[in-house]
């Protein structure tokens, strides 16, 4: 059981860890109920042909949203706040969406919709985690139990889709909404911090939080946002499709299946503490993307049971990549410039890499895809392929250094 340092009695720190933990649960509950089973809503409503743009919704949206967004977060509303609004949008832009997928308006209407769905939606997951690691004494002992509340979350909302029949159904985008409306009234559970008072002129550039790109000026900084880049293009593959192929080979309830992923997810977040205390940063993230690429493999073994070992493998490569990075933010980053630092990767990540990742991998499979025939193994072996070449490019440029504080692991 995790305890606070020096204040095991401490109900206060319990009170605000439980409603941080609630945070993530209800958070990542909205994020699931809508991006897994979204994929298969639009084939089932002969919507298929706008998926992938779509899903590339995200990544336009990082471009614009998370930055500015961060910058107000650091400097001008307090993040608690500013989630609560924004939830309180994406559950009234979801809404609109779903409506207009269940009633059939032309597919531009359609797009518009999920587009401006994204836009709210965006910085909401970045400004939560801002949030949550403000809170915490010790961010490598404490963020990862808190963050598998967000994995249990995620599989509650899978589960309660797949429960409800609604895994092809627009009734998922509506329990999206409830979700959403449940995380903004929640906020007012939180307590507010006030952003630092501002004294000096922000320029345009800090006032849409450009001023972040400067955190790329550090050699290996630099590398762990294009590393964490390049390994989530291909990555934008794994929800679109993997449905598609468990259908093919007879698997049904598929959101349900996908929460395979999820539980080895929760397994690696309450083990990344250990690792991160035996083990170089390099080391922990070399490990994961090695299972991304793994995961991929079973995958084009194109069976029912190789299949569902590369979903499992799935938590795995997505918690030694994505929340070690967050953790190296935390640790490396300025507080002054915590939400900013994580909203750069949100639009990096949801930016560059869903944006070139969903329209590449969309190419890639009707380049495996003729007539209602997928070549799954190599459809799937390909995209191994790309999480290799990611492997070999961190472990060539990331260089890592000794932590000069006692008592941190080395990078």
């Amino acid at each position: 059981m995790l305890v606070p340092p020096s204040c095991v009695h401490d109900q206060k720190w319990w009170r605000e860890y439980t409603e941080l933990a609630v945070l993530f649960f209800l958070h990542a509950m909205a994020m699931g109920i809508w991006f897994v089973p979204l994929g298969s809503v639009l084939d089932a409503h002969g919507l298929t042909h706008i998926k992938a743009y779509a899903y590339a919704t995200g990544g336009i949206s990082a471009f614009i949203s998370p930055l500015i967004f961060g910058a107000l977060a650091d400097r001008h509303i307090a993040p608690v706040r500013l989630l609560r609004w924004l939830s309180l949008a994406t559950g009234v832009a979801m809404a609109l969406a779903t409506t207009a997928i269940k009633f059939h308006l032309s597919a531009v209407a359609i797009l518009v919709l999920i587009q401006i769905h994204a836009l709210c939606a965006t910085p909401t997951w970045s400004i939560s985690t801002t949030i949550v690691l403000a809170k915490l004494n010790n961010a490598k002992r404490e963020f990862g139990p808190i963050r598998a509340m967000a994995t249990l979350g995620w599989i509650a909302g899978c589960l309660l889709v797949s429960a409800l029949h609604a895994d092809s159904s627009t009734l998922a985008g509506y329990g999206g909404v409830v979700a959403w409306l449940a995380v903004s009234a929640f906020t007012f559970a939180l307590p507010s911090v006030a952003p630092p008072a501002q004294t000096e002129h922000l320029s345009w550039k800090q006032r849409l939080g450009l001023d972040a790109l400067s955190l790329l000026k550090n050699r290996d900084t630099c590398v762990v946002f294009i590393a964490a880049t390049l390994y989530n293009m291909p990555l934008c593959a794994f929800y679109p499709e993997t449905p598609l192929h468990m259908k093919s080979l007879g698997l049904q309830s598929t959101t349900a299946w996908m929460t395979l992923g999820q539980i080895t997810e929760v397994i690696a977040m309450f083990g990344l503490a250990g690792l991160l205390a035996r083990w170089r940063l390099k080391t922990v993230i070399l490990v994961g993307i090695g299972f991304g690429a793994v995961r991929y493999v079973f995958c084009a073994l194109d069976s029912k049971w190789s299949l569902l070992t590369g979903v499992t493998l799935h938590g795995f490569a997505f918690v030694l990549v994505y929340i070690t990075v967050q953790l190296y933010l935390e640790q490396r980053i300025d507080p002054r410039w915590r939400a900013r630092a994580q909203a750069l990767l949100t639009l990096l990540l949801s930016g560059f890499g869903n944006l070139f990742g969903y329209l590449g991998c969309g190419w890639w499979f009707k380049a495996n895809t003729h007539g209602e025939i997928t070549h799954w193994p190599q459809f799937w072996g390909g995209l191994a392929a790309s999480v290799a070449a990611v492997w070999i490019f961190f472990a060539i440029a990331y260089k890592g250094h000794a932590a000069s504080e006692e008592g941190k692991s080395t990078a």
